[in-house]
């Protein structure tokens, strides 16, 4: 099992004070299991003081604007797969009996392609099973990486670090693409709105999926507490290859 994959779901969650506090666990986590090479672990070294020494408001507007409101880096997987099509909603229950078969639950709420609950799930496994499983939607992580670099977000260093750890290396016409795919700045109103722009209503089942309800899911999913790290008191919200 490795701590590394649990580490990197804590840096991908939404951030929080408990977030903040856990970060020299994390980082010792990540050094005790040395599965990076130095030069990629210097570059996680960037965003854990970001994370650790950030204002808490402001590096959750940053999340925000990454993660909730940029399509193009949405933290569910299958998105970036299915988009908003009926399989995806088959391979969501189906990755949810994976996790169940591993002793893994998650809340009635969660969705299991949200990035950092895979990433704990992968922690549970053996080290080679959860390279072979990560290498699965290895071309999204690097095409993640490839955003964030032209962002100059500090967040590139955990996808970077992902892609080197799975088995498998992503196809270059693959990761393109992906990256042909829009990319409007999260503060540019009128190009996320043709982003974001709904699809078809869908009756049935699929209802569920659309555009306007997945990024609410997004943005509820992105606060989920990371793995490992105590959490306040819950508040009363309303809950969402």
């Amino acid at each position: 099992m490795a701590r590394t994959f649990k580490a990197f779901s804590a840096l991908l969650t939404y951030p929080t004070k408990e977030i903040q506090e856990a970060i020299p666990e994390i980082a010792v986590a990540i050094d005790q299991e040395a599965l990076l090479s130095t030069s990629m672990r210097r570059q996680i070294d960037v965003l854990l003081g970001e994370i650790a020494g950030g204002d808490l408001y402001d590096l959750q507007e940053r999340y925000v604007l990454l993660f909730d409101r940029t399509r193009s880096l949405s933290l569910h997987l299958f998105e970036h797969v299915h988009g908003e099509s009926r399989d995806r909603g088959q391979a969501m229950i189906d990755l949810k009996s994976q996790y169940e078969k591993a002793g893994l639950e998650i809340g009635a709420t969660e969705l299991p392609d949200f990035l950092p609950l895979f990433l704990e799930f992968l922690s549970t496994r053996p080290c080679a099973e959860a390279y072979e499983l990560l290498g699965q939607p290895v071309h999204i992580l690097s095409a993640f990486a490839e955003r964030l670099r032209k962002r100059h977000s500090a967040y590139e260093a955990v996808f970077r670090a992902l892609v080197a750890l799975a088995a498998a290396k992503p196809k270059i016409e693959a990761v393109s693409a992906l990256l042909a795919e829009p990319d409007p700045d999260a503060t540019d109103l009128a190009a996320l709105d043709a982003a974001w722009e709904d699809a078809p209503v869908n009756f049935g089942p699929a209802a569920a999926n659309s555009c306007k309800d997945g990024l609410i899911e997004r943005i509820r999913a992105g606060r989920r507490p990371a793995p490992g790290v105590a959490t306040a008191a819950p508040r009363r919200a309303i809950p969402g290859s």
